[in-house]
């Protein structure tokens, strides 16, 4: 009823936005005729104009009629597309900062276009977030064309620090961009470029995982050189659902290589195996975790040959004992991860794409690498964290796109502050979504779905089979072989053409299985996006013979956690008007319903006196899925919230700390002095300190003093901030247990969090002045004057000078050897092994 209620209400909201537009859309068509006339040189000055008249004070809004009449002339003259106008309402609810709802073959790459030129006009930069690599390179090549014609530059980051500028001189190459650009990167057109360029240029297109690990790296780095990203001016999250609510589980994590204990994994892998599912330990797989029962425990304890696990080795065991159980038990190949040469390489559970270079936190991904007997990395610190909802909310202006964001509209609005806007269709959807068939096993499932398919395949209609895992995809391939029907897979193990085989899946008898979101972002044609050479059939024939057998059928091999994504495998079919079926195949064996459904479900089946490939049609049985569904997304919402509450006590205090590294990498004496001077108030024997800092600044000079006393407070700050983020971690995982003692975990974690803090940040004034103090007033900090890059050289015996690279080394004078109980040298009154000597 509320949910109904919701509807109206936001529904409401859409119509009152689109009417309240009317007259800018109106507007802009009525400068269509005048930009006809304006020449292929004009749009480039047309460009300056508009960034002159930003610069004299008139805002945004006041030039987006004709900024929009623009791009929309570019649009016709380089794509030969020319915006509707509901694209058009599109392109102002993004620069209004919302989120626009548009269905899939609507053309949001190129709505994009529209409030990306008008933003990137006040010269600081806008961002393009998108789900991978490839999209960013397609869309950056596709669209860079529109941007360069306009006058401005393209820069695109990908992963592996990979990065481009977009570069227009191979105009040759036009005619086959425009023809196969949707679905084919035609890399000539990028240039490899430096990180730092591809963000200085007007327009940057990249995945929110390289967006939000720039920001860390930078926050990482000891000078502005090192840094790559500017201010974060305006983002549009393409595909905006996945990026800022399915991937907002998980934060971002930079860590950096500790310990190696590669023989307590194979250890604890060994004892795993022995231990036995609901016997040794039990398993919770809607919060996917583990318990270990006591005959478990008293078998790792024979096999590890102690008497108490908990009292005689410590938390470091049951840690490991734990983490091993987990990998056996909740870690599947082929659906949670893959091992290619050698390596275990995660797939994003929402995508299917592999991700390599990602790894699972705690030792997880250690377990399942002695698990497939493959090199075990060394285990990780973490150096810097920040959750997704966190960076994006750095952005001055933050909008999105998708063709499924209404069922999300509350968490949108409550997290970020974005409202949805319904954009309408530029022609009415025309699709048929069938009734869900549902099968008693999973075994029948898959007889019934290659049926359906031999006989959608025998009358020439295009079939999408969406799955959702490899494993799955696999599994569905050997019934289709069994039936004769030939077909290609798309799966996270060769993504690497996901673009061109989805692309061609509209196409006259073609079948495709596809993992999950596979190939999101690439518009699937009726009858193929271009003509098969020889074929001597044109794509207009081939388009009205697929129209005619009912356009695409896209089939559900199972239904998703979150109704969104069921959305958006439906939202295949049926684009731009074009007819189109989809149906949900469910068996009361799939996941969902094993884990999530009732046990009145689980108790039904095996009444059923039919044969399993027949389907049931059972109400009940329907209702319990979309109930299922509803649980585990309000399940999924309360992980996120949770996830945000806790990271937002870390957002506090990483704001205090980036705050200070950046005054740092600036080289700003006056923020220098503040510093020491904050440092110093409060302090018992300040006086003292005070005449140490001005001795030592003296002797080496205000530019060298300034310059070490910098480079301390970063090394003292990473090191200091690296060990908290640890023992934060530490506090997280055990503030759950005071639950038991009737206190609320996160209150706890405020507190303490907030109390460990005040404790690094007064270690951090002790540990600077105490640096400070053993400073060697021989070293000589030359600033060169072309690079203003600091060159540290200490006089060596025989009074030559001696280079150091290592930014964060600080040296102090060693008179004599100095024993580890004697006191330390800086006077601290503690021993050496305690203070300097650790």
């Amino acid at each position: 009823m509320a949910m109904g209620l919701y509807s109206k209400i936001f529904g409401d909201t859409s119509s009152q936005f689109i009417k309240n537009i009317k007259k800018t859309v109106l507007r802009i068509n009525d400068l269509e005729d005048s930009f006809l006339k304006l020449t292929d040189a004009d749009f480039p000055k047309k460009t300056e104009e508009f960034k002159n008249r930003l610069e004299k004070g008139e805002t945004m809004d006041d030039i987006l009629p004709e900024a929009f009449a623009l791009v929309r002339e570019a649009g016709k003259r380089t794509l030969g597309l020319r915006l509707y106008d509901v694209q058009i309402v599109g392109g102002i609810a993004l620069h209004e900062g919302k989120i626009a709802e548009m269905k899939t073959g609507e053309g949001k790459t190129l709505v994009a276009t529209l409030p990306i030129y008008l933003n990137a006009l006040s010269g600081k930069g806008v961002h393009l977030v998108t789900v991978n690599d490839y999209l960013a390179r397609r869309d950056a090549v596709l669209m860079g064309q529109v941007y360069n014609f306009l006058g401005l530059s393209i820069g695109v980051i990908n992963s592996q620090n990979i990065s481009y500028l977009y570069d227009p001189s191979h105009t040759e190459e036009n005619k086959e961009r425009n023809e196969i650009g949707e679905f084919k990167i035609i890399y000539d057109f990028l240039r490899p470029c430096a990180r730092r360029e591809a963000y200085s240029a007007d327009i940057t297109y990249g995945t929110n995982h390289e967006y939000g690990f720039d920001y860390l790296r930078d926050n990482l780095a000891t000078s502005m050189e090192d840094t790559v990203q500017r201010e974060h001016n305006f983002a549009i999250v393409d595909e905006v659902d996945s990026i800022l609510i399915d991937e907002a589980r998980t934060p971002l994590i930079i860590s950096s290589a500790s310990s190696d204990s590669e023989d307590f994994y194979i250890k604890f892998y060994q004892i795993a195996k022995q231990l036995k599912r609901d016997v040794d330990y039990e398993v919770d797989e809607k919060l996917r975790a583990i318990t270990l029962k006591d005959a478990g425990i008293s078998k790792a304890e024979n096999l590890l040959g102690v008497e108490n696990i908990y009292t005689e080795k410590g938390i470091k065991y049951v840690h490991h004992l734990e983490t091993a159980v987990k990998a056996q038990a909740l870690f599947e190949r082929d659906k949670d991860y893959v091992v290619k040469e050698g390596e275990v390489i995660i797939v994003d559970p929402f995508t299917g794409r592999l991700q390599p270079g990602r790894r699972w936190s705690e030792g997880i991904h250690q377990a399942i690498e002695a698990k497939e007997g493959v090199k075990i990395e060394k285990e990780t610190r973490s150096s810097g964290s920040i959750t997704f909802q966190n960076y994006f909310r750095l952005y001055k202006k933050l909008s999105g796109m998708t063709g499924t964001a209404e069922t999300s509209a509350e968490e949108f609005l409550k997290v970020y502050g974005l409202d949805v806007i319904v954009i309408p269709t530029n022609r009415p959807v025309i699709r048929e979504d069938h009734s869900d068939l549902i099968f008693q096993t999973e075994k029948g499932k898959f007889k019934a779905i290659a049926k359906k398919v031999k006989e959608l395949n025998e009358k020439g209609q295009p079939v999408l089979i969406g799955t959702i895992s490899i494993e799955k995809n696999e599994l569905l391939s050997v019934y289709l072989k069994q039936e004769g029907v030939s077909h290609v897979i798309l799966n996270a193990k060769n993504h690497e053409k996901e673009g061109e085989i989805i692309a061609q899946a509209g196409k006259r008898g073609a079948v495709t299985i596809a993992t999950n979101m596979a190939g999101r972002g690439i518009d699937i044609k009726l009858g193929g996006p271009m003509r098969a050479e020889g074929e001597g059939v044109s794509v207009e024939e081939e388009y009205e013979f697929v129209k005619s057998v009912g356009g695409l059928f896209v089939m559900g091999t199972e239904r998703h956690e979150a109704r969104r994504i069921d959305n958006q495998l439906r939202g295949r079919s049926g684009r731009q008007g074009d007819p189109g079926e989809t149906q949900f195949y469910v068996s009361l064996e799939d996941d969902l319903m094993r884990v999530f459904g009732s046990e009145r479900i689980k108790n039904m089946m095996g009444r059923f006196g039919i044969p399993e490939d027949v389907p049931i049609e059972n109400k009940f049985i329907s209702r319990s899925l979309e109930n299922a569904q509803a649980k585990i997304e309000g399940f999924h919402f309360d992980a996120r919230k949770n996830t945000l509450e806790y990271d937002d006590v870390m957002n506090h205090q990483r704001k205090i700390i980036y705050e200070r590294r950046q005054k740092m990498m600036l080289f700003n004496k006056e923020e220098i002095e503040i510093l020491i001077k904050n440092i110093l108030e409060g302090k018992e024997n300040a006086k003292k300190y005070e005449d140490v800092i001005t001795d030592k600044r003296k002797k080496l000079g205000d530019e060298a003093f300034f310059e070490t006393v910098r480079r301390i407070a970063l090394y003292t700050t990473d090191t200091l901030w690296m060990e908290h983020l640890e023992a934060m971690d530490y506090l997280r995982s055990s503030v759950n247990l005071r639950a038991y003692g009737q206190r609320e975990p996160i209150v706890e974690y405020k507190k303490e969090g907030l109390f460990m803090f005040k404790q690094m940040e007064e270690e951090f004034k002790e540990q600077v002045l105490s640096l400070i103090e053993t400073i060697n007033t021989e070293v000589k900090i030359n600033v060169s004057a072309e690079n203003n890059e600091p060159k540290e050289k200490l006089i060596t015996s025989h009074g030559e000078p001696k280079e150091f690279s290592d930014t964060n080394k600080i040296i102090a004078k060693e008179e004599k050897k100095v024993g580890r109980n004697d006191p330390c040298p800086c006077g601290s009154g503690k021993k050496y092994k305690k203070c300097h000597g650790v």
